[in-house]
């Protein structure tokens, strides 16, 4: 088990992460998507409400470039159920669950993200109660000739844990993607927006771009967020 903060202090560029753990209590869910950015035009990006959930939209439009990877809605919600991703899968997910289908069958449908040689991976998470299901999609090879499908599902997260999944393991040219589960990390004793003041701190202060978080409570599904943009 490790202690996130300290993992993510220590590693310059996961890329994008999603991080889901249920408080010592045991009652409550938190939920935490950052990006990262290298170049110019993945850095020039803010989270921004949008109904439920979020979106992301450019900080000085004048300087957006190519926007099909990293404008999209990383959080949506229906019918009690939040979806996380870091791209326009979420959309895909959320479209088959309207559907009644499950987010596995949606995300047969995609692959990790066409930028070669660094074959993003596509993470996505679904969060219900006290169950999570995450999965990450990458590239088997190099050369981006066939996907991986990883699908992880924990039936009740166990309280005082969580899980956390990253694009990438570390920085690297091309960048090496995340490999194995979800690590599993301790959820501490703290109020909500320590936790979120302290993940977004740990994130390398050149590369961090925006974090979102949020707490939901489990029986009740009322939920509280935070947005922090570097961006201001």
């Amino acid at each position: 088990m490790i202690n996130l903060c300290e993992y993510l202090a220590g590693n310059e560029y996961p890329g994008r992460g999603i991080a889901i753990g249920r408080t010592p209590c045991g009652k409550n869910i938190r939920v935490a998507y950052w990006i990262m950015g290298r170049s110019e035009n993945s850095r020039n990006r803010v989270f921004v409400e949008d109904g439920e959930g979020i979106r992301t939209q450019a900080f000085d439009p004048s300087k957006l470039e190519d926007p099909s990877l990293i404008i999209y809605a990383p959080v949506r919600v229906i019918d009690g159920k939040t979806i996380v991703t870091n791209g326009d899968q979420t959309d895909t997910v959320y479209d088959f669950l309207k559907e009644g289908r499950t987010s596995e069958e949606a995300l047969r449908t995609r692959e990790f993200e066409p930028d070669g040689p660094n074959w993003t991976p596509r993470i996505s998470a679904v969060i219900k109660g006290e169950s999570v299901q995450m999965s990450i999609l990458k590239s088997e090879d190099v050369e981006g000739s066939s996907c991986i499908r990883n699908f992880f599902e924990y039936e009740s997260l166990k309280a005082g844990t969580g899980r956390f999944i990253s694009t990438y393991k570390h920085n690297g040219n091309p960048i090496p993607s995340f490999e194995g589960e979800p690590m599993e990390f301790e959820m501490v004793c703290q109020p909500f927006d320590e936790w979120s003041n302290d993940i977004w701190n740990a994130l390398n202060s050149d590369n961090k771009v925006s974090l979102f978080t949020r707490v939901i409570n489990i029986e009740t599904g009322e939920h509280k967020s935070m947005i922090f943009n570097k961006n201001n």
